[in-house]
């Protein structure tokens, strides 16, 4: 009769080298707020709707969003994200359903990697997978130290979640990282999906 010991190195090594076989091919972690869909757009209209601002978001050139607004307290600029209903507001950034599909369509592993607060989840990601076909709960990943989670590629407009990561670094570009030099931290400027997914192809075929 099998010990006690043997039973679970044989369960663990089936469970690993099914794991191992399901990740063969190359893992792509990808942010959602101004990566992946919208985020900024549909923060600053409700800020703009309730407080009669007239923000956009080329406006925004860096991370102390309070900055531009002198005249508001952190709870009326952060709190309009715990009404559940502002969700269904969020947009996807132009090509990135398509560029996603396409990757998930070619066999690479798409997992979205988000820091987004614990209470905002439920319905935030009910639209995410509104969105994203393809995104299942098992693929969703909340987490703010993104340099924790494995993959081959973090698609990120935060140089914070891909400075030290061990991961190809894609820096999406947006107008509050326009300053940070990537080029110094070993990161690839993507100006689009386009340029993102000729990234992908170009380190990480699939043959």
């Amino acid at each position: 009769m099998r010990s006690i010991w043997q039973a679970s190195m044989a369960i663990s090594q089936y469970y690993y080298m099914g794991h191992e076989a399901k990740t063969m091919n190359p893992v792509i972690l990808f942010d959602s707020d101004d990566v992946s869909v919208d985020f900024m757009e549909m923060w600053l209209q409700e800020i703009n709707r309730l407080y009669g601002c007239g923000l956009k978001p080329e406006q925004i050139k860096n991370w102390n969003l309070m900055q531009y607004f002198p005249d508001l307290t952190r709870e009326q600029v952060f709190g309009v994200l715990d009404d559940i209903n502002i969700w269904q507001n969020l947009n996807p950034i132009p090509e990135s359903q398509k560029h996603l599909s396409l990757l998930h369509k070619e066999g690479y592993e798409l997992y979205l990697v988000t820091a987004t607060p614990y209470s905002q989840c439920p319905h935030k990601c009910k639209r995410l997978q509104q969105l994203f076909s393809f995104l299942d709960d098992e693929h969703i990943i909340i987490s703010h130290n993104k340099q924790m989670v494995r993959g081959d590629v973090l698609i990120d407009d935060g140089p914070h979640n891909l400075v030290y990561g061990e991961y190809f670094k894609i820096l999406f570009d947006r107008p509050h990282n326009q300053k940070f030099p990537n080029d110094e931290y070993d990161m690839h400027r993507a100006k689009g999906w386009s340029d993102v997914y000729r990234l992908i192809h170009d380190i990480f075929p699939i043959k």
